[in-house]
């Protein structure tokens, strides 16, 4: 596999999902090895990993990265493709359509190569022009005309291929852990935080997520919870400086930088509220994550959100601060209607989404 950043590491969505993949598929007895880039974590090289060559049964290896803006996927892609070519695989599993520019290598040298589309990336703020957009949309492109299979994560992007390319691909949606629920210990001495007294929102700051739109509402609620922004930057903090200058003044608001281990597990555990105010998304893992921790949940209108949350949670229209101001004001006042939300969502999603299923279904397009 290739086309996250780096396992094990929580930098992304991608990441989790090789981690969850890979390591499944390693102890059913299969040879798994996945291509890391060489370089820091997003988030700053304090968040670091050690560099390992086996982890849970799979095997690491790094190639080759340029440093910069958009040249680190492509660079890394390049020499992850021709390496899996030549290496003794039966199968290259690419993640993200920028990597999958580089499927036809593998492909040509007789691989069976299946690609996962996580999102359209061309969507995101930072690859809506340029280079990094025609490299995307190329990658796109090579992903349909050379990959033996692809995998979407929501039918909107199932139909966009069919629409677009008349590309039939499947629908494997990710899957999401049954999580054991913890105390508040490290959140309160840390950030102050108890039980059900805040509200959550969790993932990298980029515009996309919309983590504007939750601030500007936030700030014009009468409440006593908090408002927790949990995440790294990404790439650039430029966003981040407009996020905290945004929320200048309201000291209810707390930015917790990027977190993970028992900081999140606390943090999801111990939520009011999850808040995902995105405008785009593939699938969203934070979602299931926060669901399958019991959380009553308010998310935008797009369609990789409502898949997922059916009736199960809050709805609001995207980037319609007024409204979302309206919905999460009226969560704060009734304790009983999210209480209701609350109830069996653990259940529910856990049921819906199970990683064993995801891998099951995958192994299938492997040929296996």
């Amino acid at each position: 596999m290739f086309g996250h950043k780096r396992i094990p590491s929580r930098e992304g969505g991608i990441e989790v999902v090789v981690d969850e993949l890979a390591g499944r598929l390693a102890s059913a007895g299969y040879d798994v090895t996945c291509y890391n880039r060489f370089g820091h974590h997003v988030s700053g090289k304090e968040y670091d990993e050690k560099t390992l060559s086996n982890y849970n049964g799979v095997k690491l290896k790094t190639v080759p990265t340029i440093k910069g803006r958009g040249l680190a996927a492509v660079t890394s892609s390049f020499f992850a493709a021709w390496q899996t070519a030549f290496g003794k695989y039966d199968v290259v599993h690419i993640h993200a359509e920028g990597p999958a520019a580089f499927c036809w290598i593998p492909r040509l040298l007789g691989k069976r190569v299946v690609v996962t589309v996580h999102g359209l990336d061309w969507q995101r703020e930072k690859w809506k022009e340029g280079f990094g957009s025609k490299y995307i949309h190329f990658g796109e492109k090579m992903a349909v005309k050379y990959a033996d299979q692809i995998i979407v994560l929501s039918k909107g992007i199932q139909n966009y291929f069919r629409d677009e390319y008349k590309r039939e691909t499947v629908f494997i949606p990710n899957g999401v852990k049954r999580p054991k629920k913890v105390k508040a210990e490290l959140i309160r001495k840390k950030f102050g935080l108890e039980k059900e007294s805040y509200i959550l929102s969790l993932g990298r700051l980029v515009p996309e997520k919309g983590v504007h739109y939750l601030v500007d509402a936030f700030r014009n609620i009468q409440s006593d919870k908090k408002l927790v922004i949990a995440g790294g930057a990404s790439d650039t903090d430029e966003y981040m400086k407009k996020l905290k200058k945004l929320a200048s003044g309201d000291n209810r608001i707390i930015f917790t930088g990027f977190i993970q281990g028992q900081l999140l597990e606390e943090l999801y555990s111990n939520a009011y509220i999850y808040a995902l105010p995105s405008n785009l998304e593939g699938m969203p893992l934070s979602l299931l994550e926060a669901m399958s921790y019991g959380n009553c949940c308010i998310v935008s209108d797009i369609d990789e959100c409502t898949e997922i949350v059916e009736d199960r949670a809050v709805v609001f229209h995207k980037g319609n601060v007024e409204d979302l101001k309206d919905k999460l004001e009226a969560l704060c006042m009734d304790e009983k209607l999210v209480a209701k939300y609350k109830k069996d969502v653990s259940e529910f999603i856990c049921n819906k989404y199970d990683w064993d299923v995801v891998t099951d279904k995958t192994m299938t397009l492997y040929g296996y």
